[in-house]
């Protein structure tokens, strides 16, 4: 049987993690939050969905725990933020075997960033599409189930491609699974969500859907999606579908921005869905801000092209971090006068 590692344990990687357990696989947390860690040694993980909860009991282990380990693992699944790849996959480096497979399911371009350190012969890129939460160590919200939630996989090198279905296998246990031949461009498609979504409604320090109801922020946030499809275009990427999409709009980059922001809005969101960034935020942590809305304004820049959207939106998020600005919905004109 595969060994299976999932190196970071938060809302999305608990409860993907508990799928793959509860199927038989051999699976081992790894966390950083102590008191999470606890909490699953004494009662197991709690995955709380609309439906139903399920507690499973996991290993688990505190980032000080992985020098002491000594099996090494065949599947290794990084779940961490955009920006701490790199010391994720340097921790997890020594328990690889020479074939292993490390697979980002994290929001941003961390493909390179992760082969850079493991090699791309050891990495698979991902999409992932579900909404979770976690308030309380031991607990996640999980607010789409397996049976709503959706992956991608792809390789990125000659030395894994073929062996895309090995991960696609694992990961069914928590979603349905498309294998992307072009998985660099599938994940640009999911940061044009992110960009539209994630910092913009967390600027306001609303639920998701309920900030793209007020008056003028639809509009907004689709402006930003607008330019990442640009930004996309511009690194070389191409428009494809994901999220179980056909071909339609492809040709038009606007249309099929909105056409994505659309399905997020009404297929994987829920009245109190929050995202992630707004997550982060209430948290007292950082957020993705550099990796998503900042690579937009990077990547356009790079060619002579303008990403306003996008660069107001770093601009305040830099503000929300730096302390001088609080999340508010009162915000709105911040993002919306300016334009």
């Amino acid at each position: 049987m595969k060994k299976i590692a999932v190196v970071g344990t938060g809302a999305n990687g608990a409860g993907i993690g508990a799928d793959m357990v509860r199927a038989g696989l051999d699976v081992t947390f790894i966390e950083q939050w102590p008191a999470h860690v606890e909490a699953i040694r004494e009662r197991g993980i709690e995955v709380r969905m609309p439906d139903r909860t399920e507690v499973t009991q996991v290993p688990a282990h505190h980032l000080s725990d992985v020098a002491t380990l000594r099996d090494r693992f065949d599947i290794v699944f990084v779940g961490v933020k955009a920006y701490d790849t790199r010391w994720a996959c340097e921790l997890i480096k020594p328990l690889l075997k020479p074939d292993s497979l490390v697979v980002g399911l994290q929001n941003g371009m961390t493909i390179d960033d992760m082969a850079d350190v493991v090699g791309a012969d050891r990495t698979i890129g991902a999409v992932i599409e579900l909404a979770s939460n976690m308030w309380e160590p031991g607990i996640t919200n999980r607010q789409n189930p397996p049976e709503e939630s959706w992956f991608a996989v792809g390789s990125i090198s000659p030395g894994t491609r073929g062996r895309e279905e090995e991960v696609a296998e694992v990961l069914r246990h928590a979603g349905t699974v498309e294998v992307s031949d072009d998985i660099r461009s599938s994940k640009w498609m999911k940061l044009v969500v992110n960009a539209a979504e994630l910092v913009p409604s967390a600027i306001l320090g609303l639920e998701l859907n309920t900030a793209a109801e007020v008056p003028g922020m639809y509009d907004f946030m689709l402006n930003c999606g607008k330019e990442a499809v640009r930004a996309a275009s511009a690194s070389g990427s191409r428009i494809r579908p994901i999220f179980g999409m056909g071909d339609e709009n492809v040709g038009d980059p606007d249309a099929f921005a909105e056409h994505l922001f659309e399905i997020v809005l009404t297929q994987y969101s829920l009245p109190d869905t929050k995202t992630t960034s707004l997550q982060d935020w209430l948290k007292g942590r950082r957020s993705e801000v550099a990796e998503i809305n900042g690579l937009v304004v990077t990547e356009l820049e790079a060619v002579g092209e303008p990403a306003p959207f996008n660069r107001l939106v770093v601009d305040l998020a830099a503000r929300v971090e730096a302390g001088e600005l609080a999340i508010d919905p009162d915000n709105v004109g911040l993002l919306l006068a300016p334009l």
